[in-house]
């Protein structure tokens, strides 16, 4: 029974075996990580044939999870949706406000603590810690954004060009950020296993 348990229980994350734990810590963290991913979104490319521009929010959202945890991850970025909500300029390239929620970007706002969530969960069962799993970590992580910004873009945009419009020209982002998690994480790890080594 214990073996089992111990096996179910989620293992420490990189941030954990960076940084010392602790409550105080812990709120620290989510509130680090939320501005770190408003400093990411202000990296934007406006697409002509699209209301959703190309962001760096993505890349700090999964990472907020990967790093953090699936709780702490998924705390962080709803930290930063109530920052934007209440009118602090962390939105993809420096926008503010509620009205961004319900805009045609609003569901891939929407989806971030989920995809920080998922991506945290799977830190926490070991994908960060081999370079195939964490590129797996980081795509499936960008499966609930993509689905619930699909369904609130829907709205906006028409059906033949919803795809155009919300999907295929994020690919090549989500493969890229995958790909330096394939390598980065694990070597992260590498780097804790030595020092611990020492």
């Amino acid at each position: 029974m214990r073996t089992a348990r111990a096996a179910a229980a989620p293992s420490p994350v990189l941030l954990d075996a960076l940084l010392p734990s602790g409550a105080l810590f812990d709120a620290a963290a989510v509130v680090v990580a939320s501005l770190f991913v408003a400093v990411c979104a202000q990296a934007e490319i406006r697409l002509p044939f699209s209301p959703v521009p190309i962001s760096g929010q993505t890349l700090g959202v999964l990472y907020a999870g990967i790093l953090l945890g699936s709780r702490r991850g998924a705390a962080a970025v709803a930290l930063y949706l109530l920052e934007g909500a209440c009118g602090a300029p962390v939105f993809s390239g420096g926008a503010a406000g509620a009205v961004h929620l319900l805009g045609p970007s609003g569901g891939y706002l929407l989806g971030f603590p989920v995809g920080a969530y998922l991506t945290g969960l799977l830190a926490e069962r070991g994908w960060d810690r081999r370079p195939l799993l964490a590129f797996a970590a980081i795509l499936l992580g960008s499966l609930p954004i993509f689905a619930l910004g699909l369904i609130e873009l829907a709205r906006f945009v028409p059906a033949r060009a919803l795809l155009a419009a919300g999907l295929w020209p994020f690919l090549p982002g989500d493969l890229l950020k995958a790909a330096l998690s394939a390598g980065l994480l694990p070597l992260g790890w590498s780097l804790v296993g030595r020092r611990a080594s020492r």
